[in-house]
């Protein structure tokens, strides 16, 4: 049998992957063009055939900068995309309009006809009314029917109430959407965004040209207007699934084929080291600087999970904290706002500040102006996040009179990119800066021979993380809302779920071949296939986040098909797992490191559960199709984040500690107790609450549509009042484990000794 090592040489790989990703990024921005052209056409008029104006151009654009500035997506979604307690405002305003309209079609009684003969041709009526497509392009303008105009009217009485009104009803649903119990838009804001409401909802419901389907392929589903899936949507599913089968099966043949010949490669040719080689690493003033961004990490991860515990609490209370007024002073959409924030800083923080510490390890030697470097870019980082939280809570807090300020200096609205253009600019250049300091200090060890293919790879992937985020500024102020789409989810989906994790994989890799434990060959082979598996599936898996956001069925067709390929490396954990846990146990010393090779363990795991099969459930179309912007999301999206990026940002932490304090007084025991409350919590917030929470949504988006699944009316109800008051019990037993990670970390760098 050939073994492992001749069958891929490193060259064919690294040849693999280049050709590889040149003909995967060329579809993605192939795509990305049809995207910009097909998107749904924003109209520069929308009027009645009476000729009476209902909205402009410039109010559908200034509303969306409206909703941007109030939280956008972080108080509510659009497409979908957004917060779970508000409604999805697209599907809210499509629900609200077609039933107004079926109300006044029905007041036109049709003689000789029954009550139910009546009900049915009002309803084949609506259909035809709302989907059709009565957009001109060469005047630019949307036309509906006089009794749609009044309907319309009557659902955008109903939103400039919600944000401004004093009416009993609206102040019941502000409360229901955690809202501040006073509106903070004026008139004349409330009815520009009701303006770009509108104009989503058109989107969802009207055909394209030439087609029967609608401009997000008939999603939401609504049965008023006729939205159920599409045939491409069913197709592509089944596609999907047949390809995971197939290709499932044919890695973990061959997998079980080449196990037995890798095993005997793991070992470095002269044997695992026999002590460990990093006690004699002298840990240089700018590894030494690097003691900070852990402190700070910390800070973040605590700041963190308590404005998770805030966020998540205003679902059954909505204005409140216990009887406290919070959201007055901290509404709904800015403490989902820093949650979220907060948890990619602290992990990316975590994991650029094992780049800042490895380099010179691994080289020896601090090059040059080192030390600067790191002091600025975290003093850099201490006013991003300072600043840039400080203009969301103002943005929210309306604050910023200019709409265009605000998108500079405020809240941009975008989930996972919701700070302002000014900031996103401003960590665009320390990403860059910190790829500079990555790159000089891994210099002289790319002077050395051999083994450079690891090297090269951590060097590549740091030069992405850099791109990849700057991916953030191709969209601007009145950007159309899909093309921005695209562009977000390269950073939330390629920097974030992407590149990291193949620097983290190639940096882990390179710290073990340093360590002795593992060999070079086996090593960069290993790593090489681990990234051509994973970035195969996962370039244009990005548009598996991008099926009914007002993109073309070559969207879904494509992310289906790719998408259902970033889980199988994921079938094939446990070998990986169990090579790891041979590596990681050979010898006496390799105990000193037992609790960041644990916490990488619990990568292993959280990869198979919260990314693959909680990531799998609402992969294909169909299960997206019912299930987009409901609980089953946060599920995975709880599941994956942390148990995956997070536990490894703790273990990254964890392994540069190990040359930063005396791991002699390490506390043991906390370290324990938070890392299986950090796991078995999570698994409760999820198995108690989360999941079930979706699980029953999706039943109700199925059965009566997607509105109720989402409408205060069914979130408020006591079952799901009930699922969510059952997180508390898992929530405690994980912020047990995040205290219990803090306090160690503190007493690691402050032991007894130094408070006495």
């Amino acid at each position: 049998m050939q073994n492992y090592k001749t069958t891929f040489s490193i060259k064919r790989l690294w040849i693999i992957l280049i050709v590889g990703m040149v003909f995967m990024f060329s579809i993605l921005l192939l795509l990305g063009a049809q995207i910009y052209q097909q998107a749904p056409p924003m109209p520069n008029l929308v009027k009645s055939e009476s000729g009476e104006v209902l909205f402009t151009g410039d109010e559908i654009e200034t509303g969306q900068n409206v909703w941007q500035s109030i939280g956008g997506m972080e108080q509510g979604s659009i497409w979908g995309h957004g917060s779970y307690l508000a409604p999805d405002w697209s599907a809210d305003w499509l629900h609200r309009e077609a039933e107004s309209l079926l109300a006044l079609l029905m007041k036109t009684a049709h003689s000789g006809l029954s009550k139910a003969q009546n009900n049915a041709l009002s309803r084949a009526s609506l259909q035809t009314e709302m989907r059709k497509n009565t957009y001109q392009a060469d005047t630019d303008t949307i036309t509906v029917s006089d009794d749609r105009a009044l309907a319309i009217q009557q659902v955008q009485t109903h939103y400039i109430s919600l944000y401004t009104g004093d009416t009993p009803e609206s102040l019941a649903l502000r409360r229901d959407y955690a809202f501040p119990v006073h509106g903070l838009l004026t008139d004349e804001e409330a009815k520009q965004l009701s303006a770009f409401y509108f104009w989503t909802a058109w989107g969802a419901t009207t055909n394209r040209p030439g087609q029967e389907i609608t401009y997000t392929s008939n999603w939401p589903h609504e049965p008023l207007v006729g939205n159920k899936p599409t045939t491409e949507v069913l197709m592509w599913s089944i596609a999907s699934i047949v390809l995971l089968l197939a290709a499932a099966g044919a890695l973990v043949a061959y997998y079980a084929k080449q196990f037995d010949s890798w095993q005997d490669e793991v070992e470095p040719e002269e044997g695992i080291a026999k002590t460990d080689i990093f006690e004699q690493v002298v840990v240089t003033p700018s590894m030494r600087a690097t003691a900070k961004y852990f402190w700070v990490v910390c800070a973040m991860f605590l700041a963190q999970v308590l404005l998770g515990i805030v966020t998540a609490h205003y679902a059954v209370e909505g204005q409140g904290l216990y009887g406290l007024p919070f959201a007055e002073y901290f509404p709904y959409s800015v403490t989902r706002t820093w949650h979220t924030q907060l948890a990619v800083l602290w992990i990316a923080t975590a994991w650029l500040a094992t780049g800042l510490y490895v380099a010179p390890m691994l080289s020896g030697k601090d090059p040059k102006f080192q030390l600067f470097g790191v002091n600025f870019l975290f003093i850099s980082l201490l006013i991003i996040v300072i600043g840039s939280f400080a203009g969301q809570w103002a943005a929210v807090h309306r604050f910023f009179d200019d709409l265009t300020m605000n998108f500079w200096f405020g809240h941009q609205g975008y989930e996972y990119v919701d700070l302002g253009r000014f900031w996103q600019i401003y960590l665009t250049i320390g990403l860059f800066l910190w790829v500079g300091l990555v790159v000089r200090g891994l210099w002289p060890v790319l002077q050395q021979k051999g083994g450079k293919s690891l090297i090269y790879l951590v060097l590549v992937s740091a030069v992405a993380i850099g791109l990849l985020y700057a991916a953030g500024l191709m969209w601007g102020q009145h950007t159309h809302i899909s093309v921005m789409e695209y562009w977000r989810w390269w950073v939330v989906h390629l920097w974030v779920e992407g590149i990291f994790e193949v620097f983290a994989t190639a940096i882990i890799s390179l710290l073990f071949v340093r360590m002795g434990i593992l060999r070079t060959s086996t090593a960069t082979v290993m790593v090489l296939l681990a990234t051509i598996i994973f970035l195969f599936g996962g370039v244009l898996g990005t548009f598996h986040h991008l099926y009914f956001s007002g993109t073309p069925t070559s969207v879904i067709a494509v992310g289906a098909m790719i998408s259902a390929l970033e889980v199988v490396p994921l079938l094939v954990v446990g070998f990986e797992a169990y090579t790891r846990h041979k590596v990681e146990t050979r010898t006496q010393w390799q105990l000193n490191y037992h609790w960041p090779f644990m916490f990488f363990a619990a990568v292993l795991f959280w990869n198979l559960v919260g990314a693959g099969v909680f990531g799998f459930m609402i992969n294909p179309p169909i299960a997206l199709y019912y299930m987009q912007g409901l609980n089953t999301t946060a599920n995975h999206g709880h599941a994956a984040l942390f148990g995956v990026y997070g536990m490894l940002g703790l273990g990254l932490t964890l392994y540069c500690m190990r040359g930063l304090t005396n791991i002699k007084l390490w506390n043991e025991k906390l370290l324990k107790i938070s890392f299986w409350t950090l796991n078995i919590g999570l698994a409760m917030m999820t198995f108690l609450s989360l999941l079930p929470q979706g699980v029953l949504q999706t039943y109700m988006s199925i059965e009566y549509g997607y509105s109720f699944a989402r409408s205060a009316e069914f979130i408020q109800s006591p079952i799901m009042q009930a699922l969510v008051w059952l997180r508390v019990p898992g929530d405690i037993v994980f912020s047990v484990g995040v205290v219990c990670f803090v306090w160690f970390v503190f007493r690691a760098f402050v032991p007894k000794k130094q408070l006495t």
